[in-house]
């Protein structure tokens, strides 16, 4: 019964991005809420209790619809463009409310099914059709809200746009003042709308764009007050109103960003062509190859081989860096040659098996397979490996900001050649930075993250030559205070950027280590002892390498089986969904043992490992059951047993390997031994979790059908 309740909540507080996505959410609700109000139809008998409780949720709905529509006639009131539609909407809304909640009056009734009394028992349809007027009302009025609130944005956009401009023609300083106030409190409008706005989208690219436009107009409404005064201050200064234009120019594009972000647009129609990372290639071409498992057919050789020559063309932006060591390059450039003779090899057993489906030539396959998967992997790190080594280099290397020291230093003393000698040095850094940026998205590992790399980028590459003007024109002006703070307030930028480099390099090799979302905690390990009084006695015992080599084997196997799962969890629709939720932790954390038998990753110690599979994976599993047995309440009677069989498989697997986890190890050998039995018995969860996911996608379509059949 909260369903509705929270659904209508929300939708006063959180508008979505798109009449779609508006749809779909809602849907997802109101099945859950007519799924509870008509699924008493096979039941012959009904308690009180129950049909309290159906009377109950008729009331929430209704409650909610009436709270829902109140703040829909509000902005109705202050829009009139849109107040009669608005209104339109609220009135059938408050109607379909009102008739559910009249349907749904049963409690009272000794006789429900009496014809003296139209209920949900002698008039099923009826509730079904208020629902669907509900949904259809309670749509259109968020997406009319939605239009509010982008119609709001382009507004204070505009007046933002307007007051830049007078800004720019001023000639006094009391007229700039009194302007720049005004501006003040309509950036602080426009920094509000936005960031509701950020925090409501939920497609996570958009939302790092949008976070990235608001960073850039924070830190350069500072630089606008800074800049304007000192060309205020030094009217014929060319290098003054350089630095100034610079200001406004880079404000106008990050305002119409957002904008572009808000209504989901490009100027002239054109479209967006981000530029494709070496990672998001390689996860790609080894979806493919990994496809010809299912499908011999599904695709062409010159479609794989075209994929391999986009990743090694991307590669050359690192073989051919200046920035990048002899090693690395070398391994580069063996690992791409490399890549391209294990392809050739692919390929070759590939088409033999499409003509001749023998057991050997299948096992041929799956040896190719796993041969070019791993040569990409290992590409993948090399090139990981240089990014981050560089950037971390390059970061040690200028955390003393000693270019900077010396450009304000020598701009105090007016000394033009010095400024000259280290502007080029602050424009070497820049490039410098701008290559570590670029060569760092390639390897980034998400959207988001690969978009924090370009806004840095950009960052970078407009905040040095603002500091350069800004530099010349302190020289050119060395009493003056004015151009001193202005080039203190461009220095901050660079080195708060700097920093914020620092966080997104940890981040980047977060990922890559195998925590894959900062926000699941259970994937941050706890402290031996913490939660197990036991783990403070074990010591932790590191495996050799030719241990490590005997479970890489079954590391493989449990890499790949991760994969089938991310796979699987991207096909769902409802990302938000539990079982997708429980789903990809699980595989997030297997992920992380499957490190481990590379001797990589966040867990160092086989105490790590047995702490991770005993309390944070089987406990993961045991939710993923419970939702399991949840689902099995709305599916068809004859499905229900295959469900709650594959639960109860899940929670005894789980249960083993806690044991298995649990189980005392005395010495390297019951240790390997034991580590052994743990990674097996988690690859045996993930086998089932890899059958569990398609069947219940399945299940969740063929029970929104019906539901929406009978809508």
């Amino acid at each position: 019964r909260m369903y509705l309740s929270l659904l209508m909540l929300y939708g006063v507080m959180r508008i979505h991005n798109s009449e779609k996505s508006f749809s779909l959410f809602i849907e997802q609700c109101f099945l859950q809420v007519i799924t509870t109000l008509i699924n008493h139809k096979d039941k012959p008998k009904r308690s009180d209790k129950t049909l309290q409780a159906i009377q109950r949720v008729g009331q929430a709905v209704n409650l909610a619809v009436g709270r829902f529509v109140t703040v829909g006639e509000a902005i109705a009131n202050e829009n009139h463009e849109l107040k009669e539609e608005m209104s339109v909407a609220c009135i059938e809304a408050r109607r379909a409310g009102e008739t559910i909640a009249q349907l749904t009056d049963v409690a009272s009734l000794d006789h429900p099914e009496s014809d003296s009394h139209i209920t949900i028992f002698t008039d099923k349809t009826g509730v079904v059709k208020a629902a669907r007027l509900l949904l259809s009302s309670v749509t259109k009025v968020l997406v009319l809200a939605d239009k509010i609130v982008i119609k709001q944005i382009i507004t204070s956009r505009n007046k933002v746009l307007a007051t830049m401009e007078q800004l720019e023609k001023v000639s006094s300083f009391q007229e700039f003042v009194q302007i720049f106030s005004q501006f003040g409190n309509e950036m602080v409008e426009f920094a509000h709308l936005t960031g509701d706005r950020q925090n409501d989208l939920k497609d996570e690219k958009k939302k790092a764009r949008m976070a990235a436009s608001r960073a850039v107009l924070e830190k350069c409404t500072m630089m606008l007050l800074t800049a304007s005064k000192t060309c205020l201050r030094h009217p014929d200064c060319e290098s003054a109103r350089i630095n100034k234009d610079g200001v406004f120019h880079r404000m106008r594009l990050a305002l119409e960003q957002v904008i572009e972000i808000v209504t989901d647009s490009r100027p002239n129609g054109e479209n967006e062509m981000a530029p494709i990372s070496i990672y998001s290639g390689i996860k790609e071409f080894k979806n493919k190859v990994e496809g010809l498992r299912e499908n011999l057919y599904f695709l062409s050789k010159e479609n794989l081989s075209t994929m391999l020559e986009v990743i090694l063309e991307h590669t050359e932006d690192f073989t051919d860096s200046a920035y990048t060591s002899h090693e690395h390059r070398e391994h580069i450039l063996e690992l791409s040659k490399q890549a391209k003779m294990e392809l050739e090899q692919l390929v070759s057993v590939w088409m033999q098996a499409q003509n001749q489906k023998t057991k050997d030539l299948m096992e041929d396959l799956e040896v190719a397979i796993l041969k070019t998967c791993q040569c990409m992997n290992e590409l993948k790190r090399e090139v990981h490996g240089a990014a981050t080594s560089l950037a971390a280099d390059l970061l040690k290397y200028h955390t003393d900001h000693m270019v900077l020291k010396a450009l304000k230093i020598t701009g105090v003393e007016g000394n033009l050649e010095a400024v000259a000698e280290y502007t080029c040095k602050l424009s070497e850094q820049k490039e410098q930075l701008v290559e570590m940026c670029r060569l760092l998205r390639h390897v980034s590992g998400t959207e988001p993250l690969e978009i924090t790399c370009i806004h840095a980028e950009d960052t970078f590459q407009v905040t040095g030559p603002q500091i350069i003007s800004a530099a010349e024109t302190l020289a050119l002006h060395p009493s003056s205070k004015i151009a001193k703070e202005n080039l203190e307030v461009f220095c901050e930028a660079w080195e708060s950027q700097l920093s914020d480099m620092s966080l997104l390099l940890r981040e980047i090799n977060d990922v890559f280590e195998g925590r894959r979302g900062e926000k699941r905690v259970y994937l941050s390990l706890p402290r031996p002892g913490k939660h197990n009084a036991n783990l403070k006695a074990l010591k932790p015992v590191k495996l050799d390498t030719e241990e490590q080599a005997k479970i890489a084997k079954l590391g493989l196997e449990l890499h790949l089986l991760t994969s089938d799962v991310d796979s699987e969890t991207e096909k769902w629709e409802d990302q938000e969904n539990e079982i997708v939720q429980h789903g990809q932790g699980m595989s997030s954390m297997a992920y992380s043992m499957y490190l481990f038998t590379r001797g990589e990753g966040l867990l160092k110690t086989t105490q790590d490992l047995f702490h991770q599979a005993e309390v944070i994976f089987a406990t993961e599993g045991t939710k993923l059951a419970s939702a399991l047995h949840a689902l099995s309440e709305q599916v068809h009677h004859d499905e229900k047993p295959l469900l709650l069989l594959e639960a109860e498989k899940l929670i005894s697997m789980c249960k083993q390997l806690q044991i298995a986890a649990k189980a005392s190890a005395q010495g390297k050998s019951a240790t390997f031994t034991k580590v052994d039995a743990c990674i097996l018995k988690t690859r045996n969860v993930m086998t089932l979790l890899c059958q569990l996911l398609p069947l219940c996608c399945k299940l969740l379509r063929k029970v929104s059908a019906c539901l929406i059949c009978t809508i």
